[in-house]
């Protein structure tokens, strides 16, 4: 299918991005191993795993628009897949984010960690719907929410590591 070879620019160079942002979030979790920056595994399950998992999420993405795919119907039906997984997702870290009694949220918080997240994910279900007969503009909201994710879970990642750095003092 032409139209899905035409974004393979896109689609490497964010799953790039998503590929070693997960490896930099493995360097910096093996770094602060030995540091004590959280008093229960609620914080890390609330605020740093869902950042893997978006990156994930890109990197998956990518990868299925970048296949060598003879029909729309197999994608989308595994947009709407990763979509449906994502949003179950997000309603377990809007309770990770609830019951964790650490921190208490902020609007930037609930906006990062759960509305954008939701809205990435909801679109990704649109899109497997969309897709058969709209596969154009669908694909340039395909690409609006892998990049969304990607920038959910960079600021994730900034916002944590600065909230150590800044804030938390051992």
């Amino acid at each position: 299918m032409n139209a899905l070879a035409e974004w393979e620019n896109f689609y490497v160079i964010i799953g790039s991005s998503a590929g070693a942002l997960i490896g930099l979030q493995f360097v910096v979790m093996t770094l602060i191993a030995d540091k004590k920056v959280a008093t229960s595994e609620a914080l890390g399950s609330a605020f740093g795993t869902p950042n893997i998992l978006h990156f994930v999420a890109v990197l998956l993405l990518s990868a299925l628009i970048s296949a060598p795919w003879h029909e729309i119907g197999a994608v989308a039906v595994l947009l709407g897949l990763v979509g449906s997984s994502g949003l179950i997702y997000v309603v377990i870290v809007v309770r990770r984010l609830r019951v964790q009694t650490e921190y208490k949220p902020v609007f930037e918080d609930w906006l990062f960690h759960a509305l954008l997240p939701f809205a990435a994910y909801a679109t990704l279900i649109v899109s497997a719907f969309t897709a058969p007969a709209h596969l154009a503009e669908t694909l340039f909201a395909i690409g609006a929410a892998a990049l969304l994710l990607l920038l959910v879970g960079i600021h994730n990642a900034w916002d944590a590591v600065t909230y150590h750095v800044f804030v938390r003092k051992y």
